[in-house]
């Protein structure tokens, strides 16, 4: 009785959901899942979380050497393989009141005995002068994303944390100096770490020392500092440029539950030794928790620890409201290799692996109308492999079609290779990506043909009349890196406003094949979105975001 009256409350019922897919979030998923529950991850951006933007982890127990990309790919396949769901969709709204939990996402309201928050924390901004003016012309926060941007300059780094010093080491594969700026009188974070970037030859570190000022005419040029009893100035030589990193701690995500749940100062989340949060079956996990280190290894504690209390709380639920326990199918899953020298493309000539492909296959299967992919290539080896890519596609569906347009090198107008979606009598729907959609934008690449071709995402109503409401053209450019995770928010926000307005058109660029973008906009960061090649903005933002600059051009 008790489940007929959960269906007819929930458009989708699990025994338990979890916010949130980094470590902590999948950890608990795969203990859940392991245990034959019902679970789904809910996760707004990309699988794996922060960890996702670190590129060496040499100190999870077990594993010599990996990346975050890699490790989290393998979390997310075990939880998968034990019989968990997972849902990218951004959470609107949470019920924490009663037995039954309620989730209410851009992609429609899920119920569940138990909720894990493992929503984690984003990078702090620090609010010194210029910070915001000048973010992404000089003043960046991910060494991952942005790093290459400033090759061969000198480079700051604010903070004298776990992250800063790891960034600080990653950034001198680019950086001619890197100088490390701690606002106390030592390092906070493990002293190893904190030994290798002292003992760095290419770094330098500055210790009771904060920024004060970042400053320049449209583009970075000075910084001010104050170290003990003096204040300097920074300027490079004429005609370099310089980079400010910032990684002074982050902000924990508790906007969906600041006023529900009691949090510590500081706006973490407060939890017992069983990850129990102040209200009955719901439960936090990773860097959203108030904790005295924020590492993977300690993320995954906690979603253990979570998972496996949430279990005893399902249980005893089980048995009040007189419920069947429901079988949980395990799947099928390969573990993700360790990186080697060769790319899968330069292995087996093709762009996409067994793996990918049989990911790809359940989605592409859905398409409901045939849309014709124009490529329009150029003379360069990049324009090759994109058609390679193409034809790949092509194989996978045959809703997919391609068609290829070859230009001289004297035709060429820079804008090449470029992969235009079009409806399936060659109508431009809107969107295209200039380079080849391959690391993070992938995804994005898929969405946007899923939402191309049909059935799509699911939508606000009231966002989706917004944007066909459009009465203004505007022609919008994104640059992105392959490579960032903060790029594919963006992307898929751009892709879908483009694909529903006659009036919007959005072009992505892979960056690293556009250089003339970075020098005309002055990029030093990406995301990087261009409206009308006038309005400039940097960082991730969310389709309702993009929406709302748009209504106020």
């Amino acid at each position: 009785m008790g489940e007929q009256h959960m269906k007819q409350r929930a458009e989708e019922f699990y025994d338990s959901i979890v916010i949130g897919g980094g470590p902590a979030g999948l950890t608990a998923a795969i203990y859940l899942a392991r245990a034959k529950y019902r679970v789904l991850v809910i996760e707004k951006e990309k699988m794996g979380g922060q960890i996702t933007i670190t590129s060496e982890v040499v100190n999870y127990p077990g594993v010599l050497k990996t990346d975050g990309t890699h490790l989290t790919e393998n979390m997310r396949k075990q939880a998968e393989y034990f019989g968990a769901d997972f849902k990218l969709a951004e959470v609107k709204e949470l019920d924490l009141d009663g037995d039954i939990k309620s989730v209410v996402t851009d992609k429609g309201t899920f119920q569940g005995l138990g909720i894990i928050l493992a929503t984690g924390a984003s990078p702090r901004r620090i609010g010194f002068q210029g910070e915001m003016e000048f973010r992404g012309r000089g003043v960046a926060y991910c060494a991952t994303c942005d790093g290459e941007f400033f090759t061969g300059m000198d480079v700051f780094v604010i903070g004298g944390g776990f992250a800063a010093a790891e960034e600080a080491i990653f950034l001198t594969k680019y950086a001619k100096k890197v100088r490390v700026m701690v606002r106390g009188e030592r390092f906070t974070c493990a002293e190893s770490i904190a030994q290798e970037v002292l003992a760095h030859p290419d770094i330098e570190v500055h210790f009771e020392t904060e920024i004060k000022e970042a400053g320049g005419n449209g583009k970075l040029e000075y910084a001010i500092f104050r170290e003990k009893d003096r204040t300097w100035r920074y300027e490079p030589k004429t005609g370099e440029g310089f980079g400010i990193f910032v990684f002074a701690g982050y902000e924990p995500a508790n906007v969906l539950f600041k006023n529900k749940l009691k949090l510590a100062e500081g706006g973490y989340l407060l939890t017992d030794i069983n990850q129990k949060t102040s209200i009955d079956g719901v439960y936090g996990a990773g860097d959203i928790c108030v904790k005295n280190l924020r590492q993977v290894v300690t993320a995954v504690s906690d979603g253990a620890v979570a998972a496996t209390s949430l279990e005893k709380h399902i249980s005893s639920l089980y048995e009040k409201l007189e419920l069947k326990k429901q079988e949980v199918k395990r799947r099928e899953y390969v573990l993700e290799e360790e990186k080697t020298d060769k790319t899968q493309a330069e292995v087996s000539g093709e762009f996409l692996n067994d793996e990918v492909k049989r990911q790809l296959v359940p989605v592409l299967e859905r398409l409901e109308k045939e849309i014709i992919l124009e490529f329009c290539l150029d003379h360069r080896p990049i324009s090759q492999e994109a058609k390679n890519f193409g034809e790949e596609m092509s194989r996978l569906s045959p809703k997919i079609k391609c068609s290829f347009q070859e230009k001289t090198e004297n035709e060429a107008t820079g804008e090449y290779p470029s992969i235009r979606i079009c409806d399936a009598d060659g109508r431009y729907m809107g969107t295209s990506f200039h380079g080849i959609p391959g690391g993070h934008e992938f995804n994005s690449f898929v969405i946007a043909l899923y939402n191309a071709a049909g059935p799509g995402q699911s939508i606000d109503p009231q966002i989706l009349e917004k944007i066909q409401a459009f009465d203004k053209e505007h022609k919008i450019q994104a640059v992105v890196s392959l490579s960032c995770t903060m790029c594919p928010d963006l992307v898929m926000a751009l892709q879908r406003i483009a694909i529903e307005s006659e009036k919007i058109t959005a072009d992505i660029y892979d960056m690293a094949h556009f250089p003339e973008l970075k020098d005309k906009y002055q990029i030093m960061s990406v995301p990087c979105m261009i409206i009308d090649e006038e309005h400039v903005y940097f960082g991730k933002k969310g389709l309702d975001e993009v929406v709302d600059l748009l209504e106020n051009i």
